[in-house]
């Protein structure tokens, strides 16, 4: 029930969280913008650990990864994804983001030796099709000239996501909690972002309305602390193959949002594809009988 929870809330955040990046589209550097989002997270969580008393410092032997952590979750992963939005439409990259499976499946087995388990592979294939589907007029006739540069930078920001998801079961296995790296991984984050705002000599703009900042601290505190919370917490108990499911539905959440505030229409291959997404999601997660499992591990030996 708890893990049926983590994933329920990580997909319904990270599947809103749109609706609060669209509304800070406008004077705002996007560098700056993601600047105050992980800054903001960052002070909210850390601040509410020593509060509680719960704030821990990780050991020397840990910083590297909590670094790893936070380059590629609270920064790295960011920049790729929103500066790859100026060259292909956000369905496009949704549909790149879905390989996240594919990426943490492909990155435990290198770091970790884990077996790719073919069930991975179909979940993922079945939710890919069915976000082409979904997502069809972006991906098949959006495509410009520079679209590469949009798949490429997408490519590059879920490959970022997935070492980041690495880092984060490394750093659960050496006792350091989810909320802990979190709090450092952001803060660690917010400060590459702010020396890359430097170093760019990016103008910081001041958030120019009430609207930007709603959105900020929905996206902080929400979309950051509890949906980065969620989700490394679901890595840690369910295995990164699994929780990366989560990148191929919060998609649907979205579209299922735009259908009701915007002018989203469903059509039947929209439909289809939304079939096609929940079966993979029922590949993924449904119990395998017993000798099922043991007759793939003796194959797998």
């Amino acid at each position: 029930m708890t893990n049926l929870l983590l994933f329920s809330s990580t997909v319904l955040i990270w599947g809103t969280t749109w609706i609060a990046i669209a509304l800070q589209i406008g004077p705002v550097p996007v560098l700056v913008s993601v600047f105050y989002r992980f800054a903001l997270a960052a002070l909210i969580l850390v601040g509410a650990l020593v509060l509680s008393g719960r704030l821990k410092v990780p050991t020397l032997q840990q910083q590297p990864f909590v670094v790893v952590q936070a380059l590629s979750l609270f920064c790295c992963n960011f920049l790729c994804f929103y500066h790859a939005a100026a060259y292909v439409p956000s369905g496009l990259i949704s549909v790149v983001f879905s390989l996240a499976t594919v990426y943490n499946a492909v990155n435990a087995r290198i770091f970790f030796g884990d077996p790719i388990k073919s069930r991975t592979l179909v979940a993922a294939a079945l939710g890919v099709a069915g976000l082409c589907l979904l997502f069809g007029p972006d991906v098949f006739l959006a495509v410009k000239p520079d679209s590469w540069k949009g798949i490429a930078l997408s490519a590059l920001g879920t490959l970022f996501f997935s070492f980041g998801n690495m880092a984060s079961r490394r750093n659960s296995a050496a006792g350091l909690s989810p909320i802990t790296a979190n709090a450092w991984g952001m803060t660690y984050g917010s400060l590459a972002l702010l020396f890359l705002v430097a170093v760019t000599q990016t103008p910081v703009v001041a958030p120019p309305d009430r609207t930007y900042m709603a959105a900020l601290i929905y996206l902080s505190a929400i979309g950051s602390v509890v949906g980065f919370t969620t989700y490394l917490m679901l890595v840690s108990r369910l295995g990164s193959q699994k929780a990366a499911y989560a990148t191929v539905l919060f998609p649907v959440v979205a579209l299922t949002l735009s259908s009701i505030f915007e002018d989203y229409h469903w059509t039947w291959p929209g439909v289809f594809g939304l079939c096609l997404t929940l079966a993979g999601n029922a590949v993924m997660f449904a119990k395998v009988p017993l000798t099922l499992r043991t007759r793939e591990k003796e194959r797998i030996a």
